[in-house]
């Protein structure tokens, strides 16, 4: 009973964003304390994604292609917003890890200064050639028509994505997930209870159709942003924030860009690689297509929680790297995971076991060709997810250390040299199909994450300047 207490003691702090100090706490403890919040970020954000394509999709396929195509272009601004969100993460991480507070507020000051610039630089041609870039896109004339000031809304105010994930790995950094998870939640929320009333009209709101789910986003996320913004003028893990923190500084503004530039990459290589192998599986036709995205969509909700583990772990490293507990943080990277490989273990078994039911619970039953699909893929790939969930674990270390240059170096030959042209042999020249491709991605995770671990255990990571 006492157990059960101190779990459920240890679980509401963490969603309160009690103040710890990371790098002196015991580890477990520490690693629930911030995966909760950042299992639960994720989650919003995964229900949100759900939602709103809900209420696009009531208005034909037009509306869906522009919102599918503009979400390939924003793709670019994810991926400076987790760039620039791993490099505040590494440095405030350790400078809160040193007890140097006024250089951690500095730092996030200088990395949100650098946010706003390149916000500008990519959301001032994105709203000017909106249509352009539709139909560079492959939009029909009638979705470019449609879509337009959708695609200009979510271009031009980019900034609102960017500051949003920044601001956030701001946070983490500073040990306070919950607040992380409570800006999201709220940017979401609102962006939710918006969506039908900006898309098809309300009393005296007027309907906005296509436009209006763009109008519901961006409020939606700059009410998230504000509630930062008010939490970041508020002392909290002694990080507070004051307009002097503002002053341009080029030698952080360098820093910064070092860290971040590999973790763009970081993301954008994985994106890249998926697209890619969504291409060749759309080739067995649109079952193999609609089948494999069922699976990918039920992978990504499941796996939440190991992505909230590993992300902790990049706040634990940093803090106990700047505190001088470099064993200490290796630790932290071993307990999380064996964490991970228990429960994407777990998952595996349910993919397994349960994955035509599923399944079924999304595509009907009339549809098995599809059915068939997402089950193999299910499957298939779910069979490399512990080696995965530790692979997942040990890069974000690195990235907490502030070495984002050795994880981006896996994925470019984990999925670049590896898994695309592994999948592509397999789709031109044998008879395996869709199911060879599907099997590309758990042999390409598998490897990575040995390497991972590999140079991981050298420890090089330990001597990193941030």
């Amino acid at each position: 009973m006492k157990k059960k207490t101190a779990y459920w003691n240890i679980i509401k702090a963490s969603l309160r964003g009690d103040e710890q100090d990371f790098t002196t706490i015991n580890l477990r403890k520490a690693i629930i304390l911030l995966a909760i919040p950042m299992i639960l970020e994720l989650s919003l954000e995964s229900v949100f994604a759900v939602v709103d394509i809900f209420f696009v999709n009531k208005l034909g396929p037009h509306a869906v292609s522009v919102v599918g195509l503009t979400e390939s272009v924003v793709t670019i601004f994810y991926s400076v917003g987790i760039g620039l969100s791993s490099a505040a993460t590494a440095i405030v991480a350790r400078r809160v890890g040193e007890k140097n507070f006024e250089g951690a507020s500095h730092a996030g000051a200088q990395a949100i200064l650098l946010a706003i610039l390149a916000s500008v630089v990519l959301g001032i041609p994105g709203y000017l050639y909106a249509s352009d870039i539709l139909a560079l896109m492959g939009a029909e004339p009638d979705a470019i028509r449609a879509g337009t000031n959708y695609c200009r809304i979510m271009l031009g105010s980019n900034v609102i994505i960017i500051l949003l994930f920044l601001i956030n790995g701001i946070f983490r950094g500073a040990g306070n997930a919950a607040v992380a998870m409570k800006s999201l939640w709220i940017g979401n929320l609102f962006n939710i209870l918006l969506d039908p009333i900006l898309i098809f009209g309300f009393a005296f709101f007027p309907e906005l159709g296509l436009t209006g789910a763009a109008v519901a986003t961006a409020i939606g996320r700059s009410i998230g942003v504000l509630y930062q913004f008010y939490q970041l003028k508020k002392v909290r893990n002694n990080l507070s924030i004051e307009l002097k923190h503002f002053a341009p500084d080029l030698k952080i503004f360098k820093h910064i860009i070092d860290i971040a530039t590999p973790a763009t990459f970081q993301f954008f290589i994985a994106s890249a690689s998926w697209i890619f192998l969504a291409a060749m599986v759309a080739d067995y036709g649109s079952d193999a297509s609609a089948g494999y995205q069922t699976a990918i969509r039920l992978i990504m909700f499941c796996i939440l929680p190991a992505w909230g583990m590993s992300n902790a772990v990049a706040t634990l490293v940093g803090q106990n790297l700047g505190a001088g507990s470099a064993d200490r943080a290796e630790k932290s990277v071993w307990i999380t995971a064996k964490y991970n490989a228990v429960f994407m273990a777990l998952v595996t078994l349910l993919f397994v076991v349960f994955a035509k039911d599923l399944v079924l619970f999304f595509v009907p039953a009339a549809a098995s060709d599809q059915v068939n699909y997402a089950v193999n893929a299910l499957q298939i790939i779910s069979s490399g997810y512990v080696f995965y969930g530790i692979g997942m674990v040990a890069n974000q270390g690195f990235n907490g250390a502030g070495d984002t240059k050795t994880p981006t170096w896996i994925y470019l030959f984990g999925f670049w040299l590896f898994q695309l042209p592994l999948a592509y042999y397999i789709h031109k020249y044998t008879q395996f199909g869709a199911t060879g491709v599907f099997w590309a991605i758990p042999v390409a995770e598998t490897i990575m994450a040995v390497i991972a671990v590999l140079i991981f255990k050298k420890g090089k990571w330990k001597l990193v300047k941030v």
